[in-house]
């Protein structure tokens, strides 16, 4: 009998190794898209479809987002219809599809094991870490054919679009700074060095997007840490490494931007209206354009079809939504968005032992979210990770709240219980 549960438990870490590697490979390969299909879109179906076929389920909470995720691309496909030539707009509906059930599989995935929030966060870091030398060698050129891994003058990473690269760098730095704030002082000499190279990738990108969302999330993560913490001294420390922490950052700056190039590329790019942004068909002029659009066409215009007329897509995600999408689409965006947000404002402030994770991955979505309205944030894979974050968060809250003990849950090691308890065993 004994030897029959020793097996038991082998097996069983050994299932739980797997399914940690397995997750750890899949957003690894989250920081590298220099093309399309990327090893990304190829691993996860892949990984997806082994899951389900393993066992995954989806409970009533998941299949909420699975619903809504669903609706989503009924709309672009009903917005397809209305294309004389669709060209590639069927595929650029599957891929928002596969997108769409990424977020579904990682909230489904937490929701049964919750330790792989842990992963999760691992796995991005690596992989922002890795990304961000990729970006700091090509912007300053240090090695040979270095220069890849940059666009229009600005580090891009392992990336085809700076902006994108530098937003992808904001949750794992979010995160690290949460570590900073709550964690071990021992543990500084492997945080900050992290932290800063994740800094500097996204302050290379020269994304105004990336540099706004570093610091709302930034800000936000301050500001719910100090609402939920009641000990006088980790109140003190947050107020001391939040000084410490932007007066080193201005430091930087200042000398960075003596870099030659630096400075210049940082002054055009500061400015909050750019050439390309005025004017009539500038990115707020085909704003009014696209609303009139939508508003003649209630089943939308069909994918990628407002940058074929007008030379520049909506840069814009709401409006992305109603002409791609249709009515129906946008509906389902919004009340995604909405849910996802109201929801998971409530969890903000209770104590579950993976909030860290939840927090940081809530106020780096709210962000992408107000960001998605100045630029097009429909095929960012990370988007869909932290959707799918946020779910399972979510789902494991109605989980404990419907029974004291979840059945088919992970149980979860004692050192583990609250974010006070996480932080300083890490």
């Amino acid at each position: 009998m004994t030897a029959q549960v020793s097996e038991q438990a082998h097996q069983a870490k050994l299932i739980s190794l797997a399914a940690a590697g397995s997750i750890f490979l899949g957003v690894g390969l989250s920081g590298f898209v220099l093309g399309e299909p990327a090893p990304y879109e190829i691993y996860m179906a892949a990984l997806i479809g082994v899951w389900f076929v393993f066992g995954l389920a989806i409970s009533r909470t998941v299949a909420v987002l699975l619903c809504i995720v669903t609706v989503f691309n009924v709309g672009g496909a009903l917005a397809i219809l209305q294309m004389a030539h669709p060209d590639d707009a069927p595929l650029y509906i599957a891929v928002s599809l596969f997108l769409g059930l990424t977020s579904v599989f990682f909230a489904a995935a937490l929701e049964k094991h919750p330790n792989l929030y842990a992963t999760v966060f691992q796995a991005w870091i690596t992989a922002a870490v890795l990304t961000s030398f990729l970006a700091i060698n090509g912007y300053f050129g240090l090695l040979p054919g270095s220069e890849v891994f940059t666009r229009y003058g600005r580090a891009s990473g392992a990336f085809q679009d700076p902006n994108v690269f530098g937003p992808f760098l904001v949750a794992p730095a979010t995160f690290l700074l949460y570590r900073l704030y709550t964690g071990a002082l021992s543990r500084f000499v492997i945080y900050v060095p992290l932290f800063l190279v994740l800094l500097a990738g996204i302050f290379l990108s020269f994304s105004r997007g990336a540099w706004g969302l570093f610091l709302l999330s930034a800000l936000l993560l301050t500001i719910i840490l100090l609402g939920q913490r009641t000990r006088g001294a980790t109140k003190l420390r947050i107020v001391v490494l939040c000084i410490l922490a932007t007066a080193g950052a201005v430091l930087a700056l200042l000398a960075i931007l003596q870099l030659p190039g630096v400075g210049e590329l940082f002054s055009a790019r500061a400015h909050l209206e750019q050439d390309y942004d005025g004017g009539k068909f500038g990115r707020f002029g085909r704003y009014s354009i696209g609303l009139d659009m939508a508003m003649q066409n209630p089943f939308g215009i069909g994918p990628l079809v407002f940058g074929k007329l007008l030379g520049e897509d909506t840069h814009n995600i709401w409006l992305k939504a109603l002409l791609d999408y249709g009515w129906i689409g946008f509906a389902a965006y919004a009340l995604l968005i909405i849910i996802t947000l109201a929801v998971g404002a409530k969890l903000l402030f209770k104590q579950h032992w993976w909030q860290p994770y939840f927090i940081c991955a809530y106020v780096t979505l709210l962000g992408h979210v107000l960001l998605g309205s100045i630029i097009d944030t429909d095929h960012w894979r990370h988007f869909y990770v932290l959707v799918g974050l946020v779910w399972g968060a979510i789902a494991l809250d109605a989980r404990s709240a419907s029974s004291a003990a979840p059945k088919n849950v992970v149980s979860i090691p004692a050192r583990a219980k609250s974010p006070d308890r996480l932080a300083s065993q890490e």
